[in-house]
């Protein structure tokens, strides 16, 4: 089984006009239209079983609209959507109760686009209630090439700081950092996250890496914490999972990073070897 960690898409509504304004923000090119058909399209093509939409609440506001966007996406036809809360909804821990009860898997948290650092102790409470109620929680961490004129607001320290405030146990947490756990920030990564107990996932690292680090990182902070995501649009699936297997690692390695790791997390049952 294959499963992307890491995809984008929205509302048929919306989704043509957010798309461009993304594209333009960072100068991306878009790879679908943005809505879920053209995004199961590309999963198709690159024989991915399940692709995994991870939306953000850019206001608190919008809590309402993407948990119903997210039910509606819940496991249908190989897509699984997460919602999203944000630290200035004054009422994220009962929501995020909200989130579990309705049987949704996780959450997606973006610092840049919300504005705040992954350490704020918004963030902090939270995570700590997303992981409590056992929920995934998935942040963008690192660069994003959206922003240009603000601080990153999810370095590995300040990631390193958060994991500081939350983790106590010896176990591996459901916490991903997207993007290799800091987008354009490898070095840092290494010296601040490598051997932490939680998830990196590998979007954008095929664009923004290459196979060295990519290799040096798994191999450092262990195979069965790594995810296959592509950030689709903004990355193609079937060049991701090609990307992964052309890595000089073991058939196991990249099964777990192809779908073992992501299975477990979702608590899903995997059907078949991906290597």
């Amino acid at each position: 089984m294959i499963i992307d960690f890491h995809t984008h898409a929205f509302p048929d509504g919306i989704a043509a006009r957010t798309i461009d304004s993304l594209a333009s923000a960072a100068a991306y090119t878009a790879l679908t239209d943005g809505t879920v058909s053209d995004l199961r399209s590309r999963l198709d093509a690159a024989e991915v079983d399940l692709g995994v939409i991870l939306p953000v609440a850019t206001k608190p506001a919008q809590f309402e609209s993407i948990t119903r966007f997210a039910l509606e996406n819940c496991e249908k036809n190989g897509i699984l959507s997460f919602g999203s809360v944000h630290p200035d909804d004054e009422k994220a821990t009962e929501h995020i109760r909200e989130l579990a009860l309705l049987g949704l898997s996780g959450i997606k948290l973006h610092p840049d686009f919300q504005g705040a650092y992954i350490d704020d102790e918004r963030y902090v409470r939270i995570v700590s209630a997303a992981l409590d109620a056992g929920l995934t929680v998935v942040t963008h961490a690192g660069v994003d090439e959206g922003f240009h004129d603000v601080d990153v607001r999810c370095t590995p320290e300040r990631a390193a700081r958060l994991l500081d405030r939350i983790h106590a146990g010896n176990d591996r947490i459901p916490l991903v950092l997207a993007h290799g756990g800091g987008l354009l920030m490898h070095r840092e990564v290494m010296k601040h996250l490598v051997g932490r107990k939680i998830y990196f996932d590998l979007s954008m690292m095929l664009s923004k890496s290459c196979a060295k680090e990519v290799t040096e990182l798994i191999k450092a902070h262990g195979s069965d914490g790594i995810l296959l995501g592509s950030d689709c649009p903004w990355g193609d699936p079937a060049l991701t999972v090609e990307f992964i297997r052309s890595l000089p690692l073991t058939n196991k390695e990249k099964s777990l990073i192809l779908g073992e790791n992501a299975a477990k997390l979702l608590k899903i049952e995997v059907k078949n070897e991906t290597h």
